[in-house]
């Protein structure tokens, strides 16, 4: 396919991200933005030539004419947008938590699977390559068969009272911990693990936030006795960046891994991987796969690519499809109806 036409709806932090990325891709014509804010679409027009601003995506859709979409709005608004994009044929890429709601989750995914668009959800993590090497080892089973883990996220995003005047900070429009970072969490199990069998344990907290939650922990629990627990805090200020960690436990070692390095405790020596007995140590630096154009991380290149390239493909299977999400919401889901 010769420029696929891609439309971005809603161009605040993670759409101008997502438009600066395509932007550098020589087979994409990015011609179109719609967002609700006049300032930034007046920007727009006057320094991007040819660009067509809309104030509402309707009119992006229907006068635009892409092939694709970029959705980045509140998670409350994905929904709507996300069935028109499926009546007029368009493949979309949504940033998480994809809804609000798993029966909406699991309709969409289904709706665009059955219409073979291709569906991609903003989970960036499956695309980072610390944790593209954590997958392979589980699956080469360099440390046995799993038996407990610790996923966590940190971060001193809300430090201080919050009266939940945005979106981010109300929990019906898509913000609070959960949704804004435990879903990476959350996801990062999924993309490992699977569909856990149950959720238990889910204890919501507020440090500082009147309409959402800053604090949540939880227990996943798997089939054949494999567990582990979810531990997320938005307000934590001893995190001057976002950390996504994992930790898990086997029955030949373990492994501790973050968004930029990894480490493997082995029973016995592993020659195939060039690892010791004991601790090993691997930096993203020793393992990290080049991207033509860098911004926040090779990851954020990354997962856009993959995008583009399943549509020029035809192929409908993405590494973070809106089926895969529709497990994360589900999980979310839990932890709402459960939290005592």
């Amino acid at each position: 396919m010769q420029n696929l036409k891609l439309g971005v709806v809603g161009f605040g932090r993670m759409g101008i991200t997502h438009y600066s990325i395509l932007n550098s891709f020589p087979n994409v014509k990015l011609n179109a933005v719609a967002d609700t804010n006049s300032i930034v679409l007046s920007m727009l027009k006057k320094y991007i030539e040819g660009i067509q601003t809309f104030k509402d995506y309707t009119q992006l859709i229907d006068k635009a004419e892409p092939d694709a979409l970029i959705v980045s709005t509140p998670p409350n608004l994905h929904y709507d947008i996300l069935k028109l994009a499926l009546v007029k044929g368009i493949h979309v890429f949504v940033e998480k938590p994809y809804t609000v709601s798993f029966g909406e989750a699991n309709e969409l995914a289904s709706r665009f699977r059955d219409n073979k668009l291709v569906n991609q959800v903003g989970y960036v993590n499956r695309f980072n390559d610390v944790f593209l090497t954590v997958k392979e080892h589980l699956l080469s089973g360099i440390i046995g068969e799993p038996i407990t883990f610790k996923s966590e996220m940190y971060s001193g995003t809300i430090t201080r009272p919050d009266k939940g005047d945005g979106w981010r900070g109300e929990r019906t429009t898509g913000g609070g911990v959960v949704y804004e970072m435990a879903a990476h969490a959350i996801d990062l199990v999924v993309y490992l693990f699977g569909k856990p069998k149950e959720v238990k344990g889910t204890k919501m907290t507020k440090v500082y936030s009147q309409k959402a939650n800053d604090i949540v922990s939880s227990t996943l629990v798997y089939q054949g006795g494999m567990y582990g627990t979810l531990n997320v805090n938005w307000s934590d200020e001893s995190y001057r960046k976002p950390t996504n960690k994992i930790e898990i436990f086997g029955s030949k070692g373990k492994i501790l891994a973050d968004q930029h390095s990894l480490k493997v405790y082995l029973k016995e020596e592993n020659s195939e991987k060039g690892y010791r007995k004991g601790w090993n140590t691997v930096y993203i630096t020793d393992i990290f796969r080049q991207v033509p154009f860098y911004v926040r991380g090779n990851e954020f290149t990354r997962q856009l690519r993959h995008f583009v390239s399943c549509i020029e493909n035809n192929n409908f299977n993405t590494l973070s499809s809106f089926s895969d999400a529709a497990i994360t919401q589900w999980v979310i889901n839990e932890f709402f109806s459960n939290d005592k």
